[in-house]
């Protein structure tokens, strides 16, 4: 198994990044300028309801289809999505976005999780990965604290 996690305090309210994370699809593009599309599959962005995300890693272009697994508000906000193409399902793919409030700031940690054949992933792709989530921790950061 391979778990990759960033976390990045943020001077905000755990319930404004909730709120920002279920209005996912219309954040999306500004999150990260490798962000290509987000559209809503099912529901409002709620537990059981399905997301469809295309994004950029590395020069090419992936797509991504998740189903979200849990949504927790209070001191400690959880939001969590298990993938569903073939490829994530078979590789086990989970995250997470975890914000647990810390005086008058936040810590937002994100996980991404392959619970099976997570060594198949090249090194080079892990790296990318991980440099993604670590700008998306910090345009995340400017996104919400400029929005004060």
């Amino acid at each position: 198994m391979i778990t990759l996690k960033n976390s990045i305090e943020i001077n905000t309210t755990p319930e404004k990044i909730v709120n920002w994370f279920e209005n996912f699809d219309k954040h999306y593009l500004e999150w990260h300028p490798d962000h290509v599309k987000c559209v809503r599959l099912t529901g409002s962005l709620g537990v059981g309801d399905v997301v469809y995300c295309e994004e950029y890693l590395h020069g090419k272009l992936h797509k991504f289809k998740f189903k979200i697994t849990k949504i927790k508000r209070n001191r400690k906000g959880v939001i969590e999505f298990k993938g569903l193409s073939v490829l994530e399902r078979i590789f086990g793919e989970k995250g997470s976005f975890i914000i647990e409030q810390k005086e008058d700031s936040c810590i937002f940690t994100a996980t991404l999780s392959f619970q099976r054949f997570g060594w198949l992933f090249p090194k080079t792709l892990i790296e990318i990965i991980k440099k993604h989530m670590e700008e998306e921790g910090k345009n995340l950061k400017k996104l919400l604290e400029n929005n004060l």
